[in-house]
C-alpha cells in the first residue's frame, strides 16, 4: 500500500468573490440568467467554440455530453467504479450500460491498460 494522500488546501476567496456571489444571489438567477449567459459568451470567444452551455453540475454536463452523442439502449460506456454514483446513474438513465474498469493503485485513476480489454463493439464512450 502506498503513502499517497490527496492534498487539500484552503481556497482563496476575496471580497470581489463574495460580492459577485451576493450579486448573483440577489438577482434571483442562480444557475441561469445574465451571468451564465455572459460566461458562455466569454468561453465561446476564448475557446473558439460556436456553442457553449454552462451547467450547474458535472452530472448535468455528463448527461448533456452523452445525450449529444446519442448514447442510449444497447450502448456501453466505460467508466471507473471509483467515482461519484452520478457517473453510472447518467449512463443508466440514458438506457446505456456502464462497464466498470478498475483503477490503478498508485493514483486511483482508471487503468488505461485495462480499458482495451473492456472495449466491445457496443462501446461508445469512456468517462
Amino acid at each position: 500500500m502506498s503513502d499517497f494522500r490527496v492534498p487539500f488546501f484552503r481556497p482563496h476567496i476575496d471580497d470581489d468573490d463574495v460580492a459577485a456571489v451576493a450579486e448573483s444571489l440577489r438577482s434571483g438567477w442562480l444557475t441561469t440568467g445574465p451571468n451564465a449567459r455572459a460566461l458562455e459568451e466569454e468561453l465561446s470567444a476564448y475557446c473558439g467554440a460556436p456553442f457553449v452551455n454552462v451547467v450547474n453540475s458535472c452530472t448535468a454536463a455528463m448527461q448533456l455530453a452523452l445525450a449529444a452523442w446519442e448514447i442510449g439502449p444497447g450502448d456501453e460506456v466505460i467508466t471507473t467504479p471509483y467515482t461519484f454514483v452520478a457517473t453510472a446513474n447518467v449512463i443508466v438513465h440514458l438506457g446505456a450500460t456502464p462497464v466498470f474498469v478498475d483503477v490503478r493503485e498508485r493514483d486511483f485513476n482508471i487503468d488505461p491498460a485495462k480499458i482495451a480489454e473492456a472495449v466491445t463493439p457496443a462501446t461508445r464512450a469512456i468517462i
